[in-house]
């Protein structure tokens, strides 16, 4: 048999032959469709993990931390120091003996350390130790 569309006479093994193709046509857009969506799920999957590994990176490691400033003097009955590194710490002391050769002879220590927390907020603790005991002052410690 053959069919007449717009004047032109086919058979029926000419539509055989041209329903294969539009059927393999169709499924090599369906392959193709689901390369590109695999590709596309790889490509999002690959990001994520790109986004989790930096997430999971730890963060600056104090033990690389170089040292920008250190003051050591040895003073009359004392000693003075002082350091700052480059991961935002900072500490300076000096400390005095009192009544050399007495009963009543004491070291008297006063400092400061500041370092900057995980949460990026910078703490500073100003300490005395003496006779008294040790005696920290910070706006981070609890008050009594």
């Amino acid at each position: 048999r053959s069919a007449n569309v717009i004047g032109i006479t086919t058979s029926a093994v000419e539509k055989a032959e041209v329903q294969e193709i539009l059927k393999e046509l169709s499924q090599k857009v369906k392959y193709i469709k689901s390369l590109i969506k695999m590709r596309f799920t790889l490509s999002i999957l690959a990001l994520c993990g790109l986004i989790a590994f930096a997430c999971a990176a730890p963060l600056d490691d104090p033990a690389a931390a170089q040292i920008l400033r250190y003051d050591n003097e040895n003073v009359a009955d004392g000693y003075k120091f002082g350091y700052e590194t480059s991961d935002g710490v900072s500490r300076q002391e000096e400390a005095e003996l009192k009544n050399a050769g007495t009963e009543q002879e004491a070291i008297s220590v006063r400092g400061s350390v500041s370092w900057v927390a995980p949460d990026g907020q910078t703490y500073t603790l100003n300490y005395i130790a003496d006779e008294n005991g040790f005696q920290p002052q910070g706006d981070h410690l609890p008050h009594v």
